[in-house]
């Protein structure tokens, strides 16, 4: 440097920083040999934060306004410092100005398709993106554990970082909450806001608030995406007969104009009919509903001295019938039935005394 360069640095008593760029975070400024005259004046515009390092360690941080460095401003720098040259020599210090503003529409996206587990389609691959918000609230965490001595520190920097941050902890929150994935499109502001609770933290330990965050899109792969294409256009459809049918008029009017057209239509018109019969038949046949289960053998239950045993089928039935444990003053009782009543009333159970012969006269 030469001695006017050196000389201007030792004198110049205003320390400000102005922003002509739309991406840097942090800036150093610049000063021969970090002597700053005892009494300048720092100017830390809205939107900045301005860190004093002395020998490597953070000392005073100044918020906007227009601030003139002498003792009582600079606490903590005074008592590093000493004075020990009096108030009038240059002091030393290292200066980082922190951009405090927001940053905005900056993007994050999946590189490669994350693999989930859908209760619906089995093993899918998704791939989101969208776009998050950010603002440096701890210069001094900023400074130390990213920036460090860097003369510059711009976005590009560290977007990466925060990319692979948001995507790796999006993949995490869709399968801890199992969102379905036809769903996940009806859900972006509550996955939004579950990611920006699960970062956030993370974000704040680098010195930076995470805003805002917006998922934009969620995308299943192409092949995927076809076959729900063809089950959707099977829904709208609806009747393939009148499907068919309506195809083939809707042709008629231009095989009109050539030659034998008509004849050609007219035929196709019964062939439609024809195919189309038989296949909205099996399809009727794959959309009607099962039949019932074929119900099995009555069962009931019975009441021996006031309490309820059973159930039982017609055979053990009959065989209590016949020892005489059954009698038709004897309480039944089986599913379908109000109250319990007696046994020689349930046509079902009557006709198992048919066979069994009256008590012998004493």
């Amino acid at each position: 440097m030469g001695i006017w360069a050196k000389a201007q640095g030792e004198f110049v008593d205003i320390v400000q920083w102005i922003d002509d760029s739309s991406d840097t975070l942090v800036y150093r400024f610049e000063r021969y040999n970090n002597q700053i005259k005892y009494g300048a004046q720092l100017t830390v515009r809205e939107g900045q934060a301005a860190v004093f390092i002395n020998e490597g360690k953070i000392a005073d941080i100044f918020y906007p306004g227009m601030v003139t460095l002498e003792t009582q401003n600079m606490p903590i720098l005074s008592t590093l410092q000493g004075w020990k040259y009096g108030f009038n020599s240059p002091f030393l210090a290292e200066v980082y100005f922190c951009s405090t503003r927001q940053f905005t529409d900056l993007k994050w996206g999946t590189m490669n398709p994350i693999m989930l587990r859908d209760a619906e389609f089995g093993p899918v691959r998704l791939r989101a993106y969208g776009t998050y918000a950010i603002r440096v609230n701890d210069p001094a965490a900023l400074i130390r554990e990213i920036v460090g001595t860097d003369g510059r520190f711009v976005l590009d920097e560290i977007v990466e970082q925060l990319r692979n941050l948001i995507v790796s902890r999006f993949a995490d929150t869709v399968t801890r909450h199992n969102i379905p994935v036809l769903d996940l499109a009806a859900n972006y502001g509550e996955l939004a806001e579950l990611l920006s609770k699960r970062i956030g933290p993370e974000f704040e330990s680098y010195g930076l608030r995470l805003e805002k965050l917006l998922v934009e899109n969620i995308s299943l792969p192409a092949e995927v995406s076809a076959a729900l294409d063809k089950r959707s256009g099977m829904g709208v459809v609806g009747n393939l007969a009148a499907y068919t049918q309506f195809n083939i008029a809707d042709s008629i009017p231009d095989a009109a104009n050539n030659p034998g057209g008509l004849a050609a239509a007219a035929a196709g018109v019964g062939m439609g009919v024809a195919m189309a019969q038989p296949i909205t038949q099996a399809v009727a046949g794959l959309q009607s509903p099962a039949p019932p289960p074929i119900p099995g053998p009555s069962s009931y239950f019975v009441a021996v001295e006031g309490r309820q045993t059973g159930p039982f089928d017609l055979k053990s039935l009959s065989a209590q019938a016949s020892s005489g444990k059954l009698s038709r003053e004897t309480l039944v009782w089986t599913r379908g039935m109000a109250n319990w009543l007696p046994a020689g009333r349930v046509p079902e159970i009557e006709r198992l005394f048919g066979d069994t012969p009256p008590p012998i006269p004493k």
